[in-house]
């Protein structure tokens, strides 16, 4: 069935001070809503994990969905995730890719952008992204940004080696092959040899001077720098009321896409 054109929530972990809240809400597009989300904390083998994504979709929201119900568990149930997280996560990435491109030929032909966070027992921090969707933390109210976005002029290099060009019409943003605005994504299947689907991956400790983590899809980048979107979201002490003021403002700023938005609080 259709999803709602809005959508939000919240919850708080059970060990510690960290709270979220989340909202999503659809695009002027005539499409349907093609962004997903998981924001939740869950018991794993004695840890606490808190799992927060975001996944863009286009050319239809198969990818995405598939994405939402697979990617975490594909990550966690790799045995070495405690040993070497940076490791299970990239292989978790590929192999995902893999089962979206030989799971139908439907599901492949589409694509989504992914932007992951996993929060480690309140302390380590695990960012991993492809495509253009994107993470960014507050520490002493500084903007950081924890993922790299996969434009297709930045990584023309690499597209152009896969055989692949990059067009930039006038008026338009730089496109793969003169379709597809990211470099790398998920799925794709008509455009996967031009594509990269392997993710950029940051990690970092939460300390006491760490505030809160953004993840938001392009629409809200779009039209707001990582320092404003921090600003914004430091005013208030409620993640869900941060996350809606972010998409409110955007929309000000006359987002027309998509627009998902998690906001992290990591201190009380």
């Amino acid at each position: 069935g259709r999803r709602s054109s809005c959508s939000s929530g919240k919850g708080r972990s059970h060990q510690g001070p960290v709270k979220y809240g989340f909202t999503l809400v659809k695009g002027k597009a005539n499409h349907p809503m093609e962004d997903y989300h998981v924001a939740k904390f869950a018991q794993h083998r004695g840890h606490e994990l808190g799992l927060f994504a975001i996944y863009d979709g286009h050319l239809g929201d198969s990818v995405p969905a598939y994405l939402q119900k697979h990617l975490f568990s594909n990550i966690l149930k790799d045995e070495e995730f405690w040993t070497n997280p940076r490791g299970s996560i990239s292989k978790a990435y590929e192999q995902t890719d893999q089962a979206i491109l030989t799971h139908t030929p439907d599901l492949g032909r589409g694509g989504s952008t992914a932007v992951t966070a996993i929060l480690i027992d309140g302390r380590k921090l695990w960012v991993a992204n492809i495509g253009d969707s994107r993470a960014v933390l507050s520490k002493e109210g500084q903007a950081i940004q924890m993922s790299i976005d996969h434009e297709p002029n930045t990584e023309r290099g690499s597209i152009e080696n896969r055989g692949g060009f990059v067009s930039n019409m006038p008026g338009d943003v730089a496109r793969v092959n003169g379709q597809l605005a990211v470099s790398r994504a998920f799925g794709d299947k008509n455009l996967k040899s031009h594509l990269r689907s392997d993710p950029d991956l940051k990690t970092v400790d939460i300390d006491s001077d760490t505030e809160l983590l953004i993840l938001a899809s392009d629409g809200l980048w779009k039209v707001m720098s990582n320092q404003e979107a921090v600003d914004i979201a430091k005013k208030t002490k409620d993640p869900l009321r941060a996350a809606k003021r972010l998409i409110t403002e955007s929309l000000n700023r006359d987002s027309k896409d998509d627009i998902s938005c998690i906001v992290v609080r990591f201190m009380g």
